[in-house]
């Protein structure tokens, strides 16, 4: 609904405004009159009808401000999905790179403050303030949010990756709630990484983009048994992974690897693929894991990437060096509340023998988890007896 309003709203506040009102109109008009036969549409269509109607009310205004989209008789663009148009629009090159995709995952694909505030490892008033930032820098530079020509669209493509990456992330383990997955999430990120290759078949992080999430999202129905218990990568059945995804997806990380040196999503892609196309758990490719880790840790320091990196040390050359490793990445005030630290801590001193060191790290990694499924998961590895497994989610 935003996304079709600020085509017409031509500014995002009003647009978000509009989509409020529509929703109080509804509560009203459907109590009347009953449901329609297409909420969605009949939403959309008064939020739309309430910017026009604003626009017609501040004409003169509206004269003197900057359009934020292009105007209707030129609307056409290269971008058929409206999200997606909102998306590299939000994504405009005058805002910092943090800034855009705060902006976006808030405004456009719904997320809240809190979980994108988990997805960058920072606090939830830091973030408030950063997408605050964002709007004022936009409303006093006035920035046009118009939609961005083709020719514009690959200096904005890395932002957008981030942002649907980090919508397909959020969704596929959830940060807070009951259940671990968030289906409408991880369908909107394969939906909109799905229409980002049609549109630039060329572009090889593209391409690695649609393969990471495919191979991730292969494992779908084994993640979770019966009951809703968390099922680590050793404890699922491979048999039940969706072939036609993971096909799929080895292809597309055959193309994203070709003509040059790989970038980070190609890379993501790599490892998921590693792991997938092992015949079992215990036969995956450490390795080449761990190769392409490096390469990985070159192309995007980031912390989470070093943590995922010590796992693999761990099962290479043991749970000293990858303890000693995780230790290291304990310092970085960045992983503070981030709840795999510890878990993965937790899990290495089982598998030294320390107990008792084991059961703080839990009791640490049980702390600063919100998501309900992997908050149980947590407590039973740690009141368990013998080693845990220790495989990536």
């Amino acid at each position: 609904m935003l996304a079709a309003t600020v085509r017409v709203a031509r500014d995002l506040d009003l647009a978000e405004e509009c989509v409020q009102d529509a929703y109080v109109s509804a509560m009203d008009a459907w109590l009347r009159q009953g449901v329609p036969d297409n909420p969605g549409a009949w939403l959309t269509t008064a939020a739309q009808r309430c910017a026009l109607n604003a626009h017609r009310r501040a004409a003169t205004l509206r004269s003197k401000l900057p359009l934020l989209v292009i105007p209707e008789a030129s609307e056409e663009s290269d971008i058929p999905d409206d999200r997606l148009r909102l998306v590299f629009t939000c994504c405009h090159p005058a805002l910092a790179r943090e800034a855009q995709l705060a902006l976006t995952l808030r405004l456009v694909c719904g997320l809240t403050t809190a979980e994108i505030a988990k997805a960058f490892l920072v606090s939830e008033p830091t973030m408030a303030a950063r997408v605050t930032r964002a709007k004022k820098k936009i409303a006093a530079a006035r920035i046009p949010y118009r939609v961005p020509e083709h020719r514009e669209l690959p200096e904005r493509l890395d932002a957008v990756l981030t942002v649907v990456h980090l919508v397909f992330t959020t969704g596929h383990a959830a940060p807070t709630g009951d259940t671990l997955l968030r289906h409408d999430l991880v369908e909107r990120a394969l939906d909109l990484a799905e229409t980002l290759c049609a549109l630039m078949p060329d572009e090889r992080e593209a391409l690695g983009l649609r393969a990471l999430l495919l191979l991730h999202d292969a494992r779908r129905a084994t993640r979770v048994d019966a009951t809703g218990r968390l099922l680590l990568l050793e404890e699922q059945d491979r048999t039940q992974w969706d072939a036609g995804r993971i096909a799929d997806g080895l292809r597309l990380v055959r193309a994203a690897l070709r003509g040059g040196r790989p970038g980070r999503f190609a890379l993501q892609a790599t490892i998921a693929a590693i792991y997938t196309e092992a015949p079992s758990y215990a036969q995956t490719d450490w390795k080449q894991l761990r190769a392409v880790y490096d390469l990985l840790l070159r192309a995007w320091p980031s912390p989470v990437v070093a943590l995922n990196r010590a796992v693999v040390v761990a099962m290479l050359d043991g749970p000293a060096a990858g303890l000693a490793l995780i230790d290291e990445l304990a310092a970085d005030a960045r992983l503070a509340d981030y709840h795999y630290l510890p878990a993965a801590r937790a899990d290495l001193l089982r598998r030294l023998g320390r107990p008792d060191e084991a059961r703080a790290a839990y009791d640490a990694a049980i702390a600063r988890c919100d998501n309900a499924v992997e908050r149980a998961f947590l407590q039973q590895r740690r009141n368990a007896d013998g080693p845990a497994p220790h495989s990536p989610r």
